[in-house]
């Protein structure tokens, strides 16, 4: 089990990030996971936003990367970080029925692939958002990615899909693909 700390800035006077978060890598879960739920985090970033949280609720029994509750405690943004279970996605649409599901990848390709496997498990359709990262910027993040770690966010925005920041002292700009299912 790794633990990664990140101290976290923004350029975005709207977007008052945490100073700093620690995520742990537990499980199964590989460095990819833990990239792809700082970054989602960045992107999504909201009042409320959290990680990891167990929600303690008899009807939902996962644990979601990231999680925005209302103020009844309901999900209303639900995001999965990297692989995950087609059984538990498609539970997910019913379980979390007033949330807005996101599933996030580290590639295109990856998330592709998904759609296809969804396609394919006939999954409810109008439910699920889809992004795959730019892989071969995610793999140079990746491999500059350390227990201690530095991001100074530009920008995270759909409109146009594109995030900008400091990684450690490096530059990157991205376009990310956004997929609707």
């Amino acid at each position: 089990m790794a633990k990664y700390t990140f101290s976290l800035n923004s350029h975005d006077g709207m977007r008052h990030l945490p100073s700093k978060m620690v995520m742990v890598q537990s499980g199964l879960e590989t460095p990819d996971h833990v990239l792809t739920r700082i970054l989602a985090f960045n992107l999504f970033h909201r009042e409320r936003l959290q990680t990891r949280v167990n929600l303690h609720m008899d009807s939902i029994p996962y644990i979601p990367d990231l999680v925005q509750l209302d103020y009844e405690l309901c999900p209303k943004l639900w995001v999965e970080c990297n692989e995950t279970a087609l059984q538990k996605i498609k539970r997910l649409s019913v379980k979390v029925h007033e949330a807005e599901i996101w599933l996030v990848l580290p590639s295109v390709e990856e998330a592709q692939e998904l759609l296809e496997a969804m396609t394919k498990a006939k999954l409810r359709r109008n439910r699920y958002h889809l992004i795959g990262f730019d892989r071969s910027v995610f793999d140079e993040v990746r491999s500059l990615m350390s227990t201690k770690n530095d991001i100074f966010l530009v920008t995270a925005s759909f409109d146009p899909p594109l995030m900008q920041f400091e990684f450690n002292g490096i530059w990157f700009e991205f376009e990310f693909t956004i997929y609707g299912f």
